[in-house]
């Protein structure tokens, strides 16, 4: 992408068999290039697609900062005297709200992220990004002015309809605005944004928890307005996907997205070029672009992929994070110690993505997912096993491993997730397939919100630490699975992953396959 190429960018770039000699030798020049090019040369090339992609991720930040603040507002004392009712010497939210109130979100994250499918084909990821932005800074006044648990349902929910777009436009855009070797990590940024949105969520109850006045709770979700005006300032400058404006035939428009997000050096002409080669190659194949397009024979293969990680992350336990400083504060720590324990659940969490991104770079996807899922499932089982023990010790324990689960979850099953799903689904149908996955995930999500606060609450099942159990013996499937369906797919091209896929290579040839 560093050549110095000056063909008119009007001429019309044929492929396959209509191709020229001259154009087919652009495209090999652009896919060599991508392969040749090193991490640093990506940073160096491409700082702008980089800051831009992070910046389509502050949505995610929002999205997992909601549902963060309503596991902690279940353990604090003025959120369970205001919406709770009298329990032992306190005050306890019913397992009923808690699972109506924690639906809210994942609810609207179905119906929000199959939703934002359309507006991102018709409209772009940019304006569809907008106006979710603007949208969310409405319906956050519901939750800071709700009084009742009826009304703080109805801001969950319509909450979650907007926020479930965000998770699809980020993971989308990123991988479509940065270079094959900045891949893994634009995408798995996402994650790290979760985290942070967790992070926050927790570090902003553990500030307000010893307020006695309503401002415990509705100073945190006043909270969520700042990171509307941190978005505010970039919505009309940001530039739109390149991919999404060559599906349209703006191709004029998709050289100069190319040139803002790219150094100078780069030639943004051989780079379009291999951007409509590749769109021409799936609409040869009819991958399609429509939702019942991700389930046909062509894709469904890469969807069973996208769909089979993503709802892995909440089948080995990432749900449990939710309750993090919930779960410490029923299974003996005071209030103090479990928002403590909570801060540094996430603050590990954090740190973990970030290495994340070295691993990836080093061992690929593969591996990683598959090294961590089974360090999770031993994991939780030992969490299982402590809990029956019942001692201070083992409580304490069981916090290290959590801790430690954590750690693992985010260099692993986490992050890989959403580099895989971007890079198994063909370009013309990302956006939806992404969309498929999200809906899944959070499907499952919901079944997961409907259980824990019955298996968990000190009124109903009273599990505690028995979930390891349960997460445990689900994750044990969950690992079998991918080792036999989850290819390796680093440092491939988009094009040389549709053809991989349409030769139907077995899963543990891709590493080593040539074209």
């Amino acid at each position: 992408m560093m050549s110095t190429d000056n063909k008119d960018p009007d001429t019309p770039i044929e492929v396959r068999k209509l191709a020229t000699r001259e154009d087919a030798e652009i495209v090999r020049e652009a896919i060599e290039i991508e392969h040749g090019l090193s991490f640093r040369d990506a940073i160096r090339l491409y700082p702008k697609a980089i800051g831009w992609s992070m910046y389509f991720s502050l949505g995610v930040i929002m999205l997992s900062f909601d549902p963060q603040l309503l596991g902690n507002l279940y353990a604090m004392p003025a959120f369970q005297k205001d919406f709770g009712y009298p329990f032992k010497d306190g005050y306890l939210i019913s397992a009923a709200w808690q699972t109506g109130l924690s639906m809210g979100n994942p609810i609207g994250q179905v119906v929000g992220a199959l939703a934002a499918g359309y507006p991102m084909e018709w409209y772009g990821r940019k304006k569809t990004f907008n106006v979710c932005v603007i949208a969310v800074a409405g319906l956050v006044f519901i939750q800071f002015f709700a009084r009742s648990l009826q009304v703080l349902l109805a801001g969950e929910l319509l909450a979650g309809l907007v926020l479930g777009a965000f998770v699809v436009i980020a993971p989308a855009y990123a991988s479509e605005v940065t270079p094959v070797t900045f891949r893994s990590v634009s995408t798995s940024y996402v994650n790290l944004c979760f985290v942070t949105g967790q992070l926050l969520g927790n570090g902003v109850t553990a500030a307000t928890k010893d307020i006695d006045s309503h401002w415990a709770y509705s100073i945190p979700f006043a909270l969520q307005w700042f990171w509307v005006l941190m978005i505010l300032p970039g919505m009309f400058f940001a530039p739109e996907s390149p991919w999404w404006l060559a599906r349209q035939g703006r191709m004029a428009d998709a050289e100069r997205s190319l040139s803002r997000l790219s150094s100078k050096v780069v030639n943004v002409k051989a780079v379009l070029a291999q951007i409509i080669e590749t769109d021409k190659l799936e609409t040869q194949m009819e991958a399609g672009s429509t939702y019942l397009d991700v389930f046909r024979k062509v894709n469904w293969r890469r969807t069973e992929v996208a769909i089979g990680v993503y709802a892995t992350q909440v089948l080995c336990g990432i749900y449990l994070i939710n309750y993090g400083t919930y779960f410490f504060n029923l299974a003996g720590l005071n209030t103090e110690q479990a928002y403590n324990m909570g801060i540094g659940f996430m603050a590990v969490g954090w740190v973990s993505t970030c290495l994340s991104w070295f691993l990836m770079q080093k061992f690929g996807r593969r591996p990683l997912y598959n090294t961590g899922l089974a360090v999770l499932m031993i994991i939780m089982f030992l969490v299982g096993i402590l809990d029956v023990v019942e001692t201070k010790g083992a409580l304490w324990a069981q916090s290290a491993l959590l801790l430690v689960w954590n750690f693992t979850f985010d260099w692993s099953v986490g992050p890989v997730a959403y580099a895989i799903f971007c890079e198994v689904s063909a370009t013309r149908v990302r956006s939806k397939t992404i969309a498929v996955a999200t809906a899944v995930q959070a499907t499952v999500g919901i079944i997961m919100t409907v259980a824990i606060p019955y298996l968990i609450n000190p009124d109903e099942a009273d599990l505690r630490g028995k979930l390891g159990f349960f997460f445990g013996a689900l994750s044990a499937p969950c690992l079998i699975w991918c080792y036999f369906r989850v290819p390796e797919m680093k440092g491939r091209t988009y094009e040389e992953l549709d053809i991989m896929f349409e030769r139907n290579v077995p899963t543990r040839e891709f590493r080593k396959y040539q074209i």
